[in-house]
């Protein structure tokens, strides 16, 4: 199937904000890559802000909703929600590893748009993290712990791949787009929250 100017437009903008940051894109350099007239990104996006607006809203609504849809499942207990979100978020972050680059590159620069994901798209996040970390200690499934220190820890192991691609592929040999990767990486974050997190430790595969 084809795909639109507007796919193209925003393939192009991800690649070049990955290898050439922000600030050192330029509309033309966008619309080059994308093979379209300068005038379809500003119809599309109104300009490379609204540019960069798109890939934060389209990146971020899909995040949460993998942890939305893991909160909401009345049938896990916390310490399977936590191990599914994990699986959840590895797997989303490996089909959109450019994507996932460069935004978790961008939010840790502060600027009005980063504020308001933080004051939004994260807060929601750690209501759904804390609400787990709460009932699992709560169900004495989990060790008492600092909850802010344990989301600290999680998130970081669900960004350090991506974040650090070229590290991974250069140094470690390791490729996030390779299909083993996912699975066994998602093992060892397993491990992390059976060794760390609960109390006992239990099956590393999610029932």
């Amino acid at each position: 199937m084809k795909r639109n100017s507007k796919d193209s437009i925003i393939e192009a903008a991800i690649t070049l904000f990955n290898r050439n940051g922000y600030d050192g894109t330029s509309i033309r350099d966008i619309a080059a890559h994308a093979h379209v007239n300068v005038a379809n990104i500003s119809y599309y996006f109104n300009g490379k802000h609204g540019l960069l607006e798109y890939c934060f809203t389209s990146y971020f609504e899909k995040y949460l909703e993998e942890i939305e849809d893991v909160y909401r499942d009345i049938l896990l207990d916390p310490t399977e929600k936590l191990k599914k979100i994990a699986e959840s978020i590895i797997h989303f972050h490996c089909l959109h590893p450019h994507l996932t680059r460069f935004v978790l590159r961008e939010v840790s620069i502060d600027s009005q748009v980063v504020r308001e994901i933080m004051s939004t798209y994260y807060v929601k996040e750690r209501f759904y993290l804390t609400k787990i970390l709460e009932e699992g200690i709560e169900k004495k499934q989990f060790k008492k712990q600092m909850i802010s220190y344990s989301i600290i820890q999680l998130k970081s192991l669900l960004s350090m791949p991506f974040l650090n691609a070229f590290y991974l592929t250069e140094v470690l040999h390791v490729y996030v787009r390779e299909s083993y990767f996912a699975k066994k990486y998602s093992e060892e974050i397993y491990r992390w929250i059976d060794e760390v997190i609960c109390f006992h430790k239990e099956s590393l595969s999610i029932p």
